[in-house]
């Protein structure tokens, strides 16, 4: 690769490198990267590879709640906490599969689960059965509110198992434990025992897997 010599204000030499990946050689120009692009894919990618451990540890979280252990904060953080990190989580994963061929379903996923968190998230502090101060729903329609909320999360998940599972780039036994703890998920107060433990067993093991594949697909430098 060909390096010009320039300097600088203060008279050093300044290397500059062609703004283009793979510029050097007999390389058709039509499919040259940006450095700028490039760079920006890493730290995507980068991110991806960080941010898909979110989704164990959500499992975990979500485990614990099932349990019906007290915890010195109570359920309401713990939820949240879990919630929280299942959206870092769906990001992640939809960015490690922006490169694939289900892409658009992965993307679908992405929406439609973050959909599912963003009505989740003001009824999660209700009471079952309670209706919400100053809304226009009664109590049994903040049920159906809570059910729609649970089944559009389950949906996102879904989607994002079946674009694991055909993906061919991570493990496809991941996209299917994914897709079954997506309908623990989907359930929602409908799920008894051990139906909601058993979803997040598979939460964390799908999680965990991509994790680790995640790890070792993208070079960490």
């Amino acid at each position: 690769m060909s390096i010009s010599q320039n300097r600088t204000a203060s008279g050093r030499p300044l290397r500059v490198a062609p703004a283009w990946v793979g510029a050097a050689g007999t390389v058709d120009t039509d499919h040259l990267l940006p450095v700028r692009e490039a760079v920006w894919i890493w730290s995507v990618r980068r991110y991806a590879r960080l941010a898909l451990w979110a989704l164990p540890a959500a499992a975990v979280l979500d485990g614990w709640l099932t349990l019906g252990i007290d915890t010195p904060p109570g359920p309401l953080p713990v939820a949240l906490a879990a919630d929280w990190l299942a959206v870092l989580a769906m990001i992640a994963l939809a960015g490690l599969l922006a490169g694939t061929r289900t892409r658009r379903t992965a993307m679908a996923g992405l929406l439609i689960g973050l959909a599912g968190a963003m009505l989740t998230l003001p009824l999660a502090a209700l009471p079952p059965g309670t209706p919400a101060a100053g809304a226009s729903l009664s109590a049994d329609q903040m049920q159906h509110a809570v059910t729609v909320a649970s089944a559009t999360t389950g949906a996102g998940w879904l989607l994002l198992g079946w674009a694991v599972f055909r993906s061919k780039l991570v493990n496809p036994a991941d996209g299917i434990l994914l897709m079954l703890a997506a309908g623990a998920i989907g359930a929602g107060v409908y799920a008894k025992q051990p139906l909601p433990t058993v979803g997040a067993l598979l939460l964390l093991a799908a999680g965990t897997g991509l994790a680790w594949t995640g790890a070792r697909l993208i070079p960490r430098h």
